[in-house]
């Protein structure tokens, strides 16, 4: 290309900025610069830009790229909300304490709600992602119009006992009695009108009565009180309380009853925004039940329950341990039977529940790529 010489001597004397006078007049400035042989050579301005801003990308990939690298696997921040203290939520402890969130690229919060309406606000409000809850919740949002899904369920019966005072023996001893509960309509709630079905009682016609005592470990602090005659408790506090000569009056796992266990639950806007990153919770959730059932992890899963239920009888941990083993479901599948066992119960008190199609609540589908690809089958062959 002929273009105009600019002398870099004159230009300079001039008092203009080299670069300026290249931008203004077109032309290439002369400069010397020793080559591999050295002899003398030009190098146009515009050339001496090119190349340093060649260098300067190559340097700044350079440095960028180990920061990209770690940002790409850099765990994700969920916030799982949760409103249980039971041993039912071992799943979800689990899955914290041994790393299986983190193994599929999630930094989950487990963060302790009230209650169920509290969980779902939170989640409705996006101050959690997730929900670690029963069904109940997402039936009770869906009567209100707010669109939940149910993606898994780590149980379809109940394992839970009905625990009254040491003088409360037989079933005709309840009434006129009040019974602990978390919330009116939650699952504790309905929990104990399963127990009470299963012995024939009726709470009008018996004048039994329900009070909000708060959560499981605080029902079985007030039943020990006095505050209350009976409450529907977890394996773990129940055994508690037997050993301390309360009356056991109905084992639910011994009923056979039908009702959604804790699970998995989303609002279909996140789920839709973020489906990879929900997968991925199902995934680490699932793996975690595998790990629970192994028998050579006993003694990691009997740690967890003592220490998130703050016990410390082994034997009465131990109970409890057989007793959630009897009803954790290999393959969380939301449960349909369970979720209408519920729809039935809590249209008691909303007859609008009663117009719900389960089926439209549910969203079955990471479980069931799960176990389609043979991953769950795989999970519990390798604990053998």
């Amino acid at each position: 290309m002929n273009r105009a010489m600019v002398d870099r001597a004159a230009v300079q004397k001039s008092g203009v900025p080299l670069r300026d006078a290249a931008q203004r007049t077109g032309a290439w400035v002369s400069l010397h610069f020793p080559t591999k042989r050295g002899i003398k050579g030009w190098m146009s301005c515009r050339e001496r830009a090119f190349i340093s801003k060649v260098t300067y990308a190559f340097l700044f990939v350079a440095l960028l790229g180990p920061w990209k690298a770690a940002a790409a696997v850099a765990p994700v921040h969920v916030n799982i909300g949760t409103a249980s203290v039971t041993s039912s939520a071992l799943s979800l402890w689990i899955a914290q304490e041994r790393g299986f969130f983190n193994k599929y690229g999630i930094d989950a919060q487990i963060i302790l709600m009230p209650g169920g309406p509290t969980l779902v606000s939170s989640l409705v409000a996006g101050e959690i992602h997730l929900g670690f809850t029963t069904g109940v919740s997402v039936l009770g949002a869906a009567a209100q119009g707010t669109e939940l899904k149910m993606l898994t369920s780590i149980s379809n019966r109940v394992s839970w006992k009905l625990m009254a005072n040491p003088q409360i023996r037989k079933a005709q001893d309840l009434r006129g009695k009040r019974f602990g509960v978390q919330s009116i309509i939650g699952s504790t709630w309905m929990n104990s009108m399963l127990a009470l079905e299963a012995l024939g009682l009726e709470p009008k016609r018996d004048n039994i009565t329900f009070l909000p005592t708060g959560d499981p470990v605080t029902m079985s602090q007030a039943l020990e009180a006095g505050r209350i005659d009976a409450a529907v408790l977890d394996p773990a506090l129940s055994r508690r309380l037997v050993s301390k000569g309360f009356s056991l009056l109905v084992d639910l796992a011994q009923e056979n009853v039908s009702f959604p266990g804790l699970g998995l639950g989303v609002t279909r806007a996140y789920l839709d925004q973020h489906a990879p990153i929900v997968e991925k919770v199902v995934t680490a959730l699932t793996e975690s039940l595998a790990f629970i059932v192994a028998p050579a992890n006993k003694p990691v899963v009997l740690k967890s329950i003592m220490k998130n239920l703050r016990m410390s009888d082994p034997s009465l941990i131990e109970e409890g341990y057989q007793d959630q083993l009897l009803t954790l479901a290999r393959k969380p599948y939301p449960s349909l039977d369970g979720l209408r066992n519920a729809q039935r119960l809590m249209a008691l008190q909303n007859p609008k529940l009663a117009k719900l199609r389960v089926e439209d609540i549910v969203e079955p589908r990471f479980v069931r790529k799960l176990d389609e690809s043979g991953f769950i089958d795989r999970l519990y062959n390798s604990q053998h």
